[in-house]
């Protein structure tokens, strides 16, 4: 067999390295558990038990948290459950640095494992083959791409990277500039050296494990009494290159004893030098991930394994949730509202900073970064842990010293406390954006805002989920910039000074437009038909089949008053019976829960419930994205269950029970010149017999947050002469608007405008018509010029443009945004 003293040394160099591997794995395990443990509590996220724990296992075997990409999904897979299985030939590992023929009892020489084994052997050395070329495509972005967000972006360029393209100079699309096309690399800002550390591993694991098969095979066919495993049964998928393995030893029995010691023990300090580097790396999230990603997905919001979007995560006072005003009165002094400093975050929001994976899907997908801003969802939540990870460590120091504070910028390196909480790259990402100081995140206890998360990056982000929708393992991004502006608002008083003016009018007249309830009802003004008014016209709602919920937007925006006239006369059309609450309806709350004032919240929420509750509707019908999410789904937890649909659902509805018909235009323009509602025919509209060509915006708040695609898209659909296509980012992944997390209420302060960076999205498909289904998005997109994302319309175009964006609206439109409803509207009313 082997020779006995390499097989001695390497038994005892794996013993000693593996000894130093469970001492660092169990120092980084408690010490994980004990920050984690310090968190504030965050009442029923254990339980259901049994639901959880399905959760868990669908999530990990279906990987469904895996948005699009299959190649990559099914790479990481392989990988994933490659983990656990080759676990047992870690085990085999250690035995054969002594016994070269040692196998598992029981599993060793059970055909179906071996089977199984040789499978993820070579599926886990295929997958990480795979994404280590994917990572080194993607690239680890640039200079410049992170610095197009910095108050000077060339100048922050040239000082981090002299030889580097200053963003001025970039060509369109250029990274970052919302464009489908555009170069950014999700993983800018990625610790790379830890993400290679973690492949090189993988890989170097799993083909040690495909070559001791192969050497294995060798070593029993040319072992008397063994050459009866030495078959494709046992080796169905290595009995080749044990072949090979055979002839290049020439058949000697001990020089292939000694290239498994050899081989074995390679692959047994490999995992051991891995298992001490995640010790010692806490935050190593591309690491932990694989055991932390398992408790955050079984401790996630929604039992069911839902993603956590929809309703707000509630807020928490003293650990409990709050559910009424009331739970304000009575507050002592000293309670926190909010989360002011990592001391406040619960302990299921610091298991989610551990758990981010570093893989760039959320940033690759928000539009605020997308449109040049300092906010990416994944360096905020890589610079919340490692403001974690370094005001941890520094307790730990003030308490060894006697609880003595560090002085600022004092480092205490012979006691563990880090020069920078920072890995290069990210420190590098946060500064180049101007996300943080040249230093990063502060790196002891400090106030969040600004000290961690710049006020800017809080108020860029718009609530539209789609760094929730993208996260492989659930981390609840939204929730925590929530809590951080509930924090700014109620405790500090600090917000963009325009919601003053929206937080003024919902607290004393219910509506953030601050107009008088009695201009609820201008909008009906023009209808040849009588709305009854619960409460005035008939008793309650009960008496009718929908209750019109208007909305604020509905009654008051100009815009949103044309839908909410042809979603009454659709309705009056089809014969379905309605009423509407009048000067009794007022503000659901949605823009003071999103913009943090959850005070302000409970109490509009509380007044509307109580309005509903006493109007007795059957069926509650919207037309705004947000009040549907809010009344559908955020009121349950208060104490008003309603059964809720959106205007587009009820529409669809009806148009598919033949109750509302729509007929083709007829005009020789190909449509009518002006419509039921005063919308105005598209300024591209196609010629004779051409069809309208539409684009569907998807409302996030309607789609995303509440799962409602299709509908809109079948109301679209059944329109003669409409041609529906696609923008490039629609459903889950489509761009927001820019109206959400209350950015209705106050302006973009820096790079493309979200709603500019859509339009010409949608203008680039050639559509004439952009439809939407929530008001808000018709008001950001119906105001959008497209100039600050590179659009130059047709009128404008003199020939003299010289970049791409330029070039490819040349002769085009912007295209009219209309809501479905008032499109349908037109439609039926031909046939009248």
């Amino acid at each position: 067999m082997a020779n006995p003293t390499l097989s001695a040394i390497m038994w005892g160099l794996a013993l000693l390295v593996s000894a130093v591997a469970v001492l660092s794995f169990a120092r980084g395990l408690t010490h994980m558990w004990r920050t984690v443990s310090a968190g504030t509590p965050d009442p029923g996220r254990l339980s259901p038990v049994g639901k959880r724990a399905w959760g868990v296992i669908s999530a990990a075997l279906t990987h469904r948290e895996f948005k699009g990409r299959p190649w990559i999904k099914a790479a990481h897979w392989l990988v994933m459950v490659s983990f656990p299985i080759l676990f047992f030939t870690l085990v085999t590992g250690y035995a054969q640095l002594r016994v070269q023929t040692f196998t598992l009892p029981l599993l060793g020489h059970f055909a179906p494992w071996e089977w199984l084994t040789e499978v993820f052997a070579w599926g886990g050395l295929a997958g990480i083959i795979l994404l280590m070329i994917v990572r080194q495509r993607a690239g680890r972005g640039t200079a410049a791409e992170a610095a197009l967000s910095n108050d000077d972006p060339d100048g922050a360029t040239a000082a981090a990277d002299p030889e580097g393209t200053p963003p001025s100079s970039l060509a369109t699309p250029h990274p970052r500039d919302s464009s489908p096309r555009g170069l950014a690399s999700r993983f800018l800002g990625s610790t790379r050296w830890q993400a290679l550390f973690v492949e090189w591993v993988i890989l170097i694991v799993c083909a040690c494990v495909v070559a001791l098969r192969g050497l294995e095979y060798a070593l029993f066919s040319v072992t008397p009494g063994l050459e009866a495993h030495a078959n494709a049964l046992h080796f169905p998928l290595t009995a080749w290159l044990g072949a090979l393995f055979v002839s290049a030893a020439s058949s000697s029995a001990s020089a292939l004893a000694n290239a498994i010691v050899l081989v074995s023990a390679l692959k047994v300090l490999t995992s051991m030098i891995w298992l001490t580097v995640v010790g010692i790396q806490t935050g190593m999230g591309v690491a932990w991930h694989r055991f932390v990603a398992i408790l955050n997905l079984y401790t996630r919001r929604n039992a069911d394994g839902t993603k956590s979007l929809g309703p707000a995560d509630h807020m928490l006072i003293d650990g409990k949730p709050v559910t009424s005003e009331d739970d304000f009165d009575d507050v002592p002094e000293d309670t926190v509202l909010g989360v002011g400093t990592i001391e406040d975050f619960s302990w299921k929001a610091r298991l989610d900073l551990y758990s981010c994976t570093e893989c760039g899907r959320c940033q690759e997908l928000c539009p605020a970064w997308n449109t040049q801003k300092p906010l990416s969802p994944k360096l905020l939540i890589m610079g919340l842990r490692d403001h974690m990870e370094s005001a941890s460590n520094v307790q730990i120091v003030e308490q060894e010293e006697g609880h003595q504070k560090l002085g600022d910028g004092e480092v205490l390196l012979d006691k563990g406390v880090p020069a920078s909480p920072h890995s290069f790259d990210l420190v590098s990402a946060l500064s180049l954006s101007g996300a943080t100081g040249p230093e990063g995140v502060s790196a002891a206890t400090a106030p969040l805002v600004p000290e961690v998360v710049s006020e800017e990056v809080l108020w860029d982000c718009t609530n539209c989920g789609a760094c929730v929708e993208q996260c492989p393992v659930d981390i609840e991004h939204i929730d925590h910039i929530l809590d951080l502006r509930r924090h700014q608002v109620l405790m500090e008083g600090a917000f963009p000074r325009e919601l003053g003016r929206a937080f003024r009018g919902m607290e004393s007249k219910a509506n953030p437009y601050n107009q008088p309830a009695r201009k609820r009802m201008e909008w009906a003004k023009k209808l040849d038909f009588d709305i009854p008014v619960v409460g005035e016209d008939i008793e309650d709602a009960s008496e009718v089949d929908y209750l019109f919920w208007v909305g604020c937007a509905g009654a008051y925006d100009d815009t949103a008053k044309k839908t909410s006239a042809a979603v009454a006369e659709l309705l009056h059309t089809a014969g379905v019976s309605f009423a509407v609450l009048g000067s009794g309806e007022s503000c659901t709350g949605d823009p003071a829960r999103r913009a943090g004032n959850e005070a302000l919240f409970q109490m509009l929420a509380a007044q509307a419930i109580d309005t509903l509750k006493e109007a007795k509707p059957q069926k509650i019908v919207v037309s705004c994205a947000h009040c549907f999410n809010t009344i559908a789904g955020e009121y349950p937890e208060l104490g008003g269950s309603f059964d809720v649909v959106h205007h587009t659902q009820l529409l669809n509805r009806l148009v598919r029970d033949g109750l509302l018909t729509p007929v083709a235009p007829t005009s020789s323009t190909g449509a009518d010149t002006t419509d039921e509602a005063g919308a105005q025919p598209a300024g591209n509209a196609p010629s004779v017999g051409a069809p309208l060509k539409v684009t569907y915006h998807d409302a996030c708040f309607l789609g995303r947050h509440n799962r409602v695609y299709e509908p809109p898209r079948e109301l679209v659909g059944s329109l003669p002469n409409v041609e529906l296509v696609e923008m490039p980012r629609n459903r889950d992944r489509a761009m927001c608007c820019g109206a959400g997390g209350a950015h209705a209420w106050f302006e973009e302060t820096r790079g493309t405008r979200i709603a500019d960076a859509r339009i010409v999205e949608a203008a680039s498909t050639g559509a004439d018509v952009v439809a939407t289904a929530c008001p808000f998005c018709s008001q950001m997109l119906g105001s959008a010029s497209g100039t600050s994302a590179g659009f130059v319309s047709a009128d404008a175009d003199q020939g003299g443009a010289n970049n791409d964006a330029a070039t490819a609206s040349s002769g085009q439109k912007l295209p009219e945004v209309r809501d479905v409803a008032v499109m349908l509207l037109e439609s039926v009313k031909r046939g009248q």
